[in-house]
């Protein structure tokens, strides 16, 4: 194992692009990642095609997304919305696969064939879509030729939620296609299928610089006028706002951008990062006084019964809302929401996360009682590992409907954790995780990428196999290294630390507990003496509770089935 080890330490050094992460994305319960060289590679629930691969399958590990043929296409871009996904190209291109019964892959199946869609449903492999109409809108006066607004459009980001599909342009136009929000007949907000993307024309003129979606409602900074400048960004919102997602101080829906006043032309935050979860949002801002713009504030708003809001209650909030619970003076690099959870990464390399089940992105286990769910009502800490509580170099974080990702280590590792059925966390395995596992990252190389222009050389082949082989060791030993500590906790009252492990452990492998049990005792003070008395006393009070519970209970069943033997004879 030890050269396995060393190997994969080299191919990290390396700085093989093929295998540095990018850019990262995820949907309901898959995640997309982006690699240096352009390539695009998925894992998780295989439904609807979401992953990009051919087939409905679930991937435990992370396997290659390939487009058209030859697959010589470089992705500049991903997306993942809750169960389609989409991919931009270096020359502006839009690929889009996975479910697609709101049209959220701007295609209705007709021009395709049987291999790619199962009744315009969905579709197994990327589509190239190609139904952009003209940059300009209908009544305007001074909008170009449909012709020169084609030739001159190109897309430069791509972003996805529940069931709509994003897009923005070279110009700073938004367009939207998918589960969009449309005007109803009698003039009221309705959501409508869309298969053609459409222009958002009310920033026409401006510049749409980011945009993030929910389920049913998108937010968007866009510039206070024509040119952007890096610092006149205005926050808008729209959709249905139920519970205040909009964080406009109601719940009225808005067909139509409206301003989110806590942050207009006038507010002295500058937003740098924003994420829409189902039902909530939440933004991270600086002063934009260069003097005290190395602070971050992260605030949320919106629904907010599972604590994903992070304000130490299970409140709805209706306007922008700081999680005053995070540490002061930090740097906030990235955030994102999931279904009922938040996560943030600091430049320290500190990730916390809040909400459903202590922020670990799972679902409340339903056998327990509502008020046990767990939940995080504030901020919590994630350790990467026991004896490492910092994630080194982390840059990315982004939440599924119940499991998060962090990339860190300038991008060659990644960590997942939450809900891991149907191979959601990438660690080869299928089971929930409540503290962060290693991706198999990079992935194995298959027989149809050798003949490729960037294909990896036999030497690289084998030690990503050494790096997956340690991964999987990495996260095993962590999980075991967690359930160590918890019994260590339990029984001595203080964290495992390596000087606990017996010497003759250390120096042998060999392990004589009874010997190894009187050395311990003969070595403790009375304070430790003490406390083992109490333990044992309180095991042994819980075996004989148990004991006798089981006795009743099997007296009881020995009764029922003598009662009922006795009434079958009369």
């Amino acid at each position: 194992m030890s050269e396995a080890m060393e190997d994969a330490g080299n191919l990290e050094s390396s700085g093989n692009l093929s295998h540095k992460i990018v850019a990262i994305s995820a949907g309901e319960a898959h995640t997309l990642v982006l690699t240096g060289n352009g390539s695009v590679y998925s894992w998780g629930r295989g439904m609807f095609g979401r992953l990009g691969v051919g087939s409905e399958n679930d991937e435990l590990s992370p396997v290659r997304v390939k487009f058209g043929n030859p697959n010589n296409v470089k992705i500049v871009g991903i997306a993942a919305g809750a169960y389609h996904s989409l991919a931009l190209t270096e020359d502006g291109s839009v690929w889009c696969w996975g479910y697609n019964i709101y049209g959220q892959l701007g295609n209705n199946g007709e021009d395709s064939n049987e291999e790619k869609y199962t009744e315009g449903d969905y579709s197994l492999v990327p589509c190239l879509l190609n139904k952009f109409i003209g940059l300009h809108p209908s009544d305007s006066s001074t909008s170009v030729s449909e012709g020169e607004g084609k030739e001159s459009l190109r897309i430069c980001a791509v972003k996805a939620g529940g069931m709509m599909s994003l897009a923005i342009d070279n110009r700073g136009t938004l367009w939207m296609w998918g589960n969009c929000p449309q005007e109803s007949k009698e003039g009221a907000l309705s959501f409508e299928t869309s298969f053609i993307p459409a222009p958002v024309w009310d920033f026409h003129g401006r510049v749409v610089v980011k945009v993030s979606c929910g389920n049913e409602h998108v937010v968007a900074l866009v510039s206070a006028t024509e040119s952007y400048n890096g610092e006149d960004l205005v926050c808008y919102s729209w959709g249905h706002n139920n519970h205040g997602q909009l964080g406009v101080g109601d719940r009225e829906s808005r067909l139509h951008p409206e301003v989110v006043k806590t942050f207009d032309e006038e507010s002295p935050w500058a937003i740098y990062e924003l994420a829409c979860g189902a039902f909530h949002t939440a933004l991270l801002t600086r002063k934009k006084n260069p003097d005290d713009a190395s602070e971050s504030i992260c605030w949320t708003f919106g629904r907010g019964d599972n604590g994903q809001l992070g304000h130490g209650t299970t409140q709805s909030t209706l306007l922008p809302t700081p999680v005053i619970e995070l540490p002061e003076n930090v740097h906030l690099v990235c955030v994102d929401c999931g279904l009922f959870h938040t996560s943030v990464v600091s430049s320290a390399g500190d990730v916390w996360s809040w909400g459903m089940q202590k922020g670990l992105g799972l679902c409340p286990d339903v056998s327990r009682a509502e008020s046990d769910s767990g939940d995080a009502l504030n901020p919590r800490l994630i350790s990467c590992e026991p004896h490492q509580p910092k994630f080194p170099d982390p840059d990315k974080v982004v939440c599924g409907a119940a499991h998060t990702v962090v990339v860190g280590q300038e991008g060659y590792k990644v960590w997942a954790w939450g809900r891991g059925r149907s191979g959601v966390l990438g660690n080869g395995e299928g089971v929930d995780c409540h503290i962060p596992t290693l991706v198999l990252w990079p992935p194995m190389l298959d027989d149809s990428e050798e003949k490729e222009p960037d294909a990896k050389s036999e030497t690289d082949e084998k030690l990503s196999s050494a790096l997956n082989e340690l991964n999987l060791l990495q996260t095993k030993l962590s999980i075991m290294e967690k359930y160590a500590g918890i019994l260590h906790g339990s029984v001595f009252g203080k964290p495992f630390d390596e000087k606990d492990i017996p010497v003759s452990l250390q120096s042998s492998g060999s392990f004589d507990i009874g010997k190894e049990w009187d050395n311990m005792l003969e070595a403790a003070d009375n304070r430790k003496l003490a406390r083992l008395e109490m333990f044992y006393r309180d095991m042994l009070a819980g075996v004989k509770d148990k004991l006798m519970k089981r006795k009743i209970k099997d007296m009881i069943k020995e009764c029922l089935q003598s009662s009922d033997v006795k009434k079958s004879y009369q």
